[in-house]
């Protein structure tokens, strides 16, 4: 049980709170076309204003690998973020990111203001988690704060160097929240517990699956990772996407789940095509039946109603990675048929993160999901069950 300090723990009064924000926002010509990452923010940043610290945010954006580079400037998101606290945003334009701008706009800080830092990895040292950059940071605020879990599975200056430097480190509302669903879901869960794998490769959930065959009661496997799975029991995948090097650890995985007395499912059908695009003639084949020259491109309706079937009881629920090519409406319905399960059931449903929140959020089942994680790669580590630099890093209660 993961149990940390957050920002109820701390009395921020007239002192400068640092906050690692995750403002990794989608940028169209200087405009954000996804806000949700500053909406997620906004309840950690209203608490710490209304008890009076001097709020300091800082946040990376995209991969400027230690170059400055102007599209990829944090000004926009203080523009929009004046907008969503309705009050005024101060941003710091320093190339290095502690810099004059930087120190003066603090140092003219009032209780209650709220300042914005530059892109933190303008700064080559961030991402090597470099004492230098760290202790500029710190030399900033008092007080740090980590809001930030979609970096959590990286120790960077911004999330981890810097709580050596500060009084006290604690996380935000959102991070909080994570390591609530997702780190103590999984160790401690309600039981039935059901794991929903998908997304193309088996190598990407190679520990995930392992993991959670020590945990859940059943495990739903979907998406391209499914056909590693089924050539391994000796079914034909025609050209479907397949991982050869991955058929003895699958093999192993199954026999894993029958040792455990997990109920391991794959689909029983399939939605199957020529060639890899959404305008293409599609057909539903039986497994095993998918002939040489078709690949795989959705679960069959079969296999969505078996899938349902088995989520009915379930108490929690973890999904992670669609169960077709999502981005073609042709190839959705799988995903779509597990996302309205889990809209319909009474359980803690935790979405990890990636292709399968965006699914969740798309398909407009956001509100009917008790967690929608904010971190796609951290929430795949957190089901690992690693220890993330990120949380670790804050003070214990």
């Amino acid at each position: 049980m993961l149990n940390k300090k957050t920002v109820d723990d701390i009395s921020v009064k007239g002192k400068r709170v640092l906050v690692r924000c995750d403002f990794n926002v989608p940028l169209k010509d200087g405009k954000i076309t996804d806000e949700n990452r500053l909406v997620a923010a906004l309840p950690t940043i209203n608490k710490l204003i209304q008890d009076g610290g001097k709020v300091i945010l800082c946040s990376h954006l995209g991969k400027p690998k230690g170059e400055v580079k102007p599209e990829l400037s944090l000004a926009p998101v203080a523009k929009r973020l004046s907008e969503l606290l309705n009050k005024a945003v101060v941003f710091a334009a320093d190339d290095n990111v502690v810099g004059e701008n930087a120190k003066k706009a603090i140092e003219a800080m009032k209780e209650g203001d709220v300042v914005l830092l530059e892109n933190t990895r303008f700064r080559v040292e961030e991402t090597k988690n470099g004492e230098a950059f760290s202790k500029d940071l710190a030399s900033l605020a008092d007080v740090f704060v980590n809001d930030a879990f979609g970096t959590a599975h990286r120790a960077h200056c911004s999330n981890v160097g810097v709580t050596q430097y500060v009084e006290e480190a604690v996380v935000g509302y959102l991070m909080q929240k994570e390591i609530e669903f997702l780190g103590n879901a999984v160790n401690n869960p309600k039981r039935p517990f059901v794991a929903i794998l998908g997304g193309a490769k088996v190598s990407d959930k190679i520990n995930v699956i392992n993991n959670l065959l020590e945990k859940v009661d059943t495990l739903i496997i979907g998406g391209g990772m499914a056909y590693t799975f089924l050539k391994a029991m000796g079914n034909e995948v025609g050209k479907s996407l397949l991982e050869a090097d991955k058929l003895d650890y699958a093999k192993e995985m199954i026999q894993k789940a029958e040792d455990k007395g997990v109920r391991f499912l794959l689909p029983i059908d399939h939605v199957v095509a020529q060639e890899f695009k959404n305008d293409t003639p599609f057909k539903v084949v039986p497994r095993g039946g998918i002939e040489v020259d078709w690949e795989g491109l959705d679960i069959g309706p079969e296999t969505r109603a078996l899938y349902a079937d088995a989520l009915k009881d379930a108490k929690t629920v973890v999904w992670n990675g669609p169960m077709g090519v999502f981005e073609f409406e042709n190839f959705a319905q799988g995903t779509i048929a597990v996302a309205e399960a889990l809209a319909n059931i009474e359980a803690t449903t935790i979405i990890g993160g990636g292709d399968s929140a965006a699914a969740v959020n798309n398909l407009g089942f956001g509100d009917k999901m008790t967690h929608i994680s904010t971190g796609g790669g951290a929430s795949l580590e957190f089901l690992e069950g690693k220890e993330l630099p990120g949380v670790a890093a804050a003070n214990d209660k």
